[in-house]
């Protein structure tokens, strides 16, 4: 009898791992369950579904279950749920949430691919229609339907994190009028205020209004959100309301199963993506990863490391020795009409680790200086001291940031120290880079700090 792969969840790192298993072998049995009605979908594409730039949810579909099953015989049962493992059994409790019926079934090797799920916070009236998270892409549909059938005017977001600043611009574009609170006293977590301001900046010029330090203690209405009372007393008037208040790993499936938990709260791995019961792995949102620059495992749930973490997943559950060996935090999201990057860890991150660093900002032309369309680019870089290897980099701008922000990502993977990112062969041509690249500039600005 064939052996028996069980993956949970169908996304990104589920249909990752299920695909390299079949690549590796014809023979064995493979079986996704998947909560929701889609799988292998783009969650990083909701803000421009929202804003009807893609006009349908298909269009996020990458591939669906018939391709899966006809295509490379792996059988994916949506709205099928995973309700216990029982690793000593090797088996899982499922509810096929159609039918409400319960089964349990076996497996040989088993990936646990559950992702995460949006924070929604214990606010008064949270549960009042027309007050939304965005996650998965029933989420996307029933915001755009939404809006469609209610065409609300004022729009609350609360959180100024990436998903936070794409909805604003995903909702002004609609004619909504936004306002964004956030409960820190800065936008973007962890990103640099040199970096933060420009962005704040750009909402303020596409008439967001940003509400830092704030937070809401009651929402009212009268089924559907009519208003929204903050913590310093004042009451808005709103419509519609985006909760994007941040994630957390659905991890709670594996804990109950005696599976160990990293400090973070989300699943600990080690490279082979093995949790500590043999023949069980994890992968994606609901797993930690490896901090290259930090040291330490830590929860950055990304798509790019869901899919990464999914392969190495499904490899070593058929047998392989693949390594996934981590991360340095790689982030670009867009805002109206900024770019906005991130690597490595920032100056408040480096603060708190106790890391004795230089910083520097520079600002620099995208193009060069006579052709038409560039911009200033605005570069952060931070760098240890001691030894002047490069640390993170954070990155702003109208032109050219979202590819740039990949050769620091690319240094810190190689451990370059800051002399020899100065030396880069980058390319150059006047519609594309000035002859001294920011990225080149920018170097060079820190490197004399560093000997100075």
């Amino acid at each position: 009898m064939a052996e028996r792969l069980v993956v949970i969840g169908g996304v990104a790192a589920g249909m990752s791992a299920a695909s390299r298993a079949r690549r590796l072998n014809p023979k064995i049995e493979i079986m996704v369950f998947e909560k929701s009605g889609f799988v292998s979908y783009g969650s990083c594409g909701l803000p421009y579904f929202v804003s009807d730039v893609i006009k349908a949810p298909e269009n996020l579909v990458v591939y669906d279950a018939k391709f899966f099953k006809e295509k490379r015989n792996i059988d994916v049962y949506l709205h099928h749920e995973v309700l216990k493992i029982f690793p000593a059994k090797r088996s899982v409790l499922v509810k096929d949430l159609e039918r409400d019926k319960e089964f349990e079934i076996g497996y040989d090797k088993l990936v646990i691919a559950t992702g995460a799920r949006a924070v929604k916070p214990n606010i008064k009236g949270v549960d009042l229609k027309g007050i939304f998270t965005i996650r998965f892409l029933e989420d996307g549909i029933a915001i755009k339907n939404f809006i469609k059938e209610n065409s609300p005017k004022r729009a609350l977001i609360v959180g100024a994190g990436y998903i936070g600043m794409e909805m604003a611009e995903a909702l002004v574009s609609l004619g909504i009028d936004v306002t964004v609170v956030e409960m820190m006293p800065n936008i973007l977590g962890s990103m640099d205020d040199e970096i933060n301001e420009i962005v704040e900046g750009e909402l303020q010029r596409n008439g967001v209004k940003l509400l830092k330090s704030t937070s809401v203690v009651e929402f009212v209405g009268d089924g559907f959100v009519k208003g929204a009372i903050l913590n310093n007393g004042v009451s808005l008037d709103v419509d519609l309301v985006i909760v994007g208040a941040g994630i957390k790993p659905n991890s709670e499936i594996a804990r109950d199963a005696g599976i160990e938990m990293g400090r973070t709260g989300a699943i600990a791995v080690n490279q082979r993506m093995e949790t500590n019961i043999l023949g069980i792995f994890a992968a994606g949102d609901c797993a930690e990863a490896f901090h290259l620059v930090l040291g330490r495992p830590v929860y950055v749930p990304l798509g790019t490391t869901a899919n990464k973490q999914g392969k190495v997943a499904g490899e070593n559950a058929v047998g392989g020795n693949a390594v996934f060996k981590g991360i340095v935090g790689t982030a670009v999201f867009k805002v109206f009409d900024l770019e906005v990057a991130r690597t490595g860890i920032s100056e408040k991150q480096a603060r708190e680790e106790g890391i004795d660093y230089v910083s520097t900002v520079i600002e620099h032309g995208s193009r060069a200086h006579y052709y038409p369309g560039g911009s200033k680019i605005r570069v952060k870089l931070i760098a240890e001291r001691k030894t002047g290897r490069l640390l993170g980099a954070e990155m702003v701008g109208r032109d050219g940031v979202a590819k740039r922000i990949d050769v620091f990502a690319t240094a810190l993977h190689a451990r370059m120290s800051i002399d020899e990112l100065t030396q880069l062969d980058l390319s150059y041509a006047p519609p594309f880079a000035p002859v001294w690249d920011p990225i080149l500039i920018a170097a060079n600005d820190i490197e004399k700090k560093l000997k100075s």
